[in-house]
Order: structure tokens, then sequence, then C-alpha cells
């Protein structure tokens, strides 16, 4: 893994070398992701893995014609070459009106921020052990607890350094932790299974290892002896480890490709009310030990805080310079990069809300309704809104969460449930897209 300066220095020459061989610009971007991790089953070590790879792109512009080629092969023979590779594609490639760099008015030009999203561990093996063990032996201590599917804990680092031909140049890196447990609960055609994990920019704000392996346990058990419910309309509730994905759908389609495709339900619908008052959707690439967070896009833009829905009112759309041109905006800093072309997407999100109430309080008044826990297959359609995935979690029944429920489906579209969601007070930060307890009435359940 090259150090920031040492891969800053190493994309400042890739796109020197290309404007030398004559594109007009280019921008290059190095990444690299080292992981290691352990596995553990029923006590015993099961899995050790390590392993790092890097990879630079390069982005040339000949007036309105553009290519991107990438490389994990990073010495300067290869580079040379890649240079001429991508001249020669560029060439041959269609014209676009809207390709081109960021803005250069809008370029970073201050100090990065700091994020504290690297805590400076190195991987230790012989601790990754230890804690893949611990969880795994804290879920299979939960009485009910009769099988094992494993425990892991991971270890991870990455970094970017990005240059372009206009004037921007910056890297950062971060690194992650992680811990997770499966268990399975019952006998023979009983059996049900359920996890518990964590994720964290910092070792010291991991959650432990008895804490994890307990809640695995306990959700395994708490899954026994699942009913089945009638079919109809009914309130859902979603637990909070699962509602985010419904956000997610509604961030897919906010995205600037996705709209310039005229591919997203969320077309026609800026300025308008999408989601109930009081409810806001806040993209933060800029919090402390935040699982995304990032100093700038992947074009070399400044991110920052912003409500992406406010007060229930769609603001903007998540774009990248390309899509923003094509729209007539400008680009919102939420570019995204792998090795080749930017993309757009969210970074840290959360759902804010002026409710007060309360987890409990959300489930007062239903005669019959599900609460939700897992959700399975991928029933969305990201054009229309339409909404219909398996579900698993427990029955409602007067007000109180009772039996365990299974193979049962819910559907809707996600422009009306949206409209329909109703939120409570208890959000914590602990998933990339992070939402308190919801409730949607009028879904529709097919069961038995």
């Amino acid at each position: 893994m090259l150090s920031l300066d040492e891969a800053l220095n190493r994309a400042q020459s890739l796109v020197d070398a290309a404007r030398k061989a004559g594109a007009d610009a280019a921008d290059a971007i190095y990444g690299c992701d080292a992981s290691a991790g352990v596995t553990v089953r029923l006590g015993q070590l099961e899995d050790v893995e390590r392993s790092e790879s890097e990879h630079i792109g390069l982005r040339v512009f000949v007036g309105r014609r553009s290519a991107t080629v990438s490389s994990s092969d990073l010495s300067p023979r290869t580079l040379s070459t890649l240079v001429e590779r991508v001249l020669a594609m560029a060439s041959e490639a269609p014209e676009d009106a809207y390709a081109g760099l960021a803005p250069e008015d809008r370029l970073m030009r201050r100090k990065l921020p700091g994020l504290d999203i690297d805590d400076g561990q190195e991987a230790d093996m012989a601790a990754l052990r230890e804690r893949a063990l611990a969880v795994e032996d804290s879920a299979r201590a939960v009485q009910g607890v009769t099988n094992s599917e494993g425990g892991g804990a991971g270890h991870g680092r990455a970094q970017v350094a990005l240059v372009t031909s206009h004037g921007f140049a910056g890297a950062y890196g971060g690194s992650s932790h992680s811990l997770w447990a499966s268990v399975l609960a019952g006998e023979g055609a009983n059996m049900q299974r359920d996890h518990a994990s964590h994720s964290a920019r910092h070792l010291k704000d991991l959650e432990s290892a008895d804490s994890i392996g307990m809640r695995a346990g306990t959700r395994a058990v708490s899954r026994l002896h699942p009913r089945r419910v009638p079919s109809g309309a009914m309130p859902i509730i979603f637990d909070p480890r699962v509602g985010g994905s419904l956000i997610g759908h509604v961030l897919g389609a906010m995205t600037g490709p996705a709209v310039t495709r005229k591919a997203s339900f969320l077309l026609g619908k800026k300025g308008e009310r999408i989601l109930p008052a009081g409810i806001n959707i806040v993209d933060d690439p800029l919090r402390v030990r935040g699982l995304r967070s990032r100093p700038f896009d992947g074009e070399g833009l400044p991110t920052a805080r912003l409500n992406l829905i406010d007060d229930g009112i769609l603001t903007d759309w998540l774009l990248d310079s390309a899509s923003a041109r094509q729209l007539g905006e400008r680009p919102t800093g939420h570019a995204t990069r792998g090795g080749g072309s930017p993309g757009a997407g969210a970074t840290n999100v959360h759902l804010e809300s002026a409710s007060e109430m309360t987890a409990r309080e959300l489930s007062a008044g239903i005669k019959q309704g599900i609460y939700v826990t897992e959700l399975i297959g991928h029933g969305v359609n990201g054009v229309t809104g339409d909404y219909s995935r398996g579900a698993s979690g427990f029955l409602i029944e007067n007000g109180a969460i009772g039996d365990a429920v299974s193979e049962v489906t819910i559907a809707g579209n996600l422009k009306d449930m949206m409209l329909n969601l109703v939120a409570a007070n208890d959000l914590e930060f602990r998933y990339v897209v992070n939402v308190p307890t919801l409730r949607i009435d009028g879904m529709t359940v097919a069961g038995e």
C-alpha cells in the first residue's frame, strides 16, 4: 500500500503524462483496500484471510470525447501503456456534450476537514481470532441456540488519492473494524436462524463481543415456532435494522444518472412533498467517524451536510458533473468513483423526525399488523416504485408484539409508502443509512 503522498505523486505523474501525450484534460484516481478477517465455527478456527489490492484509474478528454482505463499494475512501464491506450480509446469514442471534469470554480481548495476516520490500528490476527471466538461463544451460550453458522471479526484499511489536470489534488485514508455472529435455534424443521453485527471506524467504538453475540442468539430463539398470518391490508412496522433499506430505495431514485435516464419513480417530484411534514433525510459526509465520511467527492468537489429531503420536500438530486450538465443544474458533491467514470450516491444518511412517539407507542392501536425484522429478495422496481418483498418478524395484535411470523410477502408502492410513513424517536447511528423504527399503514400482506 502506497503512502498518501506516494499515491498523490503516482496519480499526478499519470495526469501529467496524459496531458503531455495530447489529452485536453484528465484525472487519475488511486485506490487501495487492505483487509484481514478471521472466521470461527463451533469454537474452532474455520478461515483466516488477508488481502490487499490497489488500482489506479485514468480518465482523459479529447474535445468532447472521453475514455477511462484502470490497472492494478502500477509499474512505470504499465502506466505508460495505460496513457497510450486511453488516448487511443478516446479518439474512437463518440462525442458527449455533457463530458468533462467538475467545474473548476467549485473544486475543493480549503484544508481537508478532520473526520477522524482512521484510528491507525494495524491488523492483529490473534486479537481478531479472540474477538471472533468470543462473539460466537456469547451467541451459543443463549439458551435455545442449537447450532452455529459462525462468528467473525475483521479489520480493513482503505486509501484514496485523486488528482485532476485543472488544479485539484487530495487524498485520505480510513480504517474499519467489524464483528458478527450467526446462529440457529431449535431442531429439525423448526430451526430458525438470525444474526447480529457491528462495524466502526475505530476499534474502541466497536460494540462488545458479548453484546453482539447475545443479541444474535436472542434473535434466533425469538423466531422459533412462527405463525402464518392471513392475507390482507395491515400496518407494517420496520425495525431500524431493516428500515434503512426503504430510504435506500429513495436514494437510488434520487441519483442523477437514474433521473437523466428517466429510470426513477421520483421523476417530476423535485420540490414536491414525498414524505410527511416534519421528516428530513440528511446526508452527512462530514460526520466524525462516520462509516462513509469523506472530505471530497469523486471529482474533487467539497462535501457538506445536506437535507436531501427537508420537512418532507424533495430538495435536490444527487448529482455528479455529467448528470448535472444534462439536467441544467450544478453538481452537488455526490460523485462516487471506483476505477472508472464517476457515478453518484449518498454517504452517511439518517432520517430525522420531529416525532416524540416511542417505538412502543408506534404499535399502539394496531389490531393486527407485522413487526418486520428481516426482508428477503429484491422485488423493487426503481422506475415505478412498485415494492414487493418477502418478510419475517413478529405478529402485532391489539398493540402488542407477539409470536414470530415467517413466509409472508409485503407489498405496496414506494410513493404511497413514503407519504404514509410515521417515525418513532429511537434513532441511533449504527449503519450507513440510519432510521428510527418506522410504521407504514395500509400495506398488502400475502400470507396463508
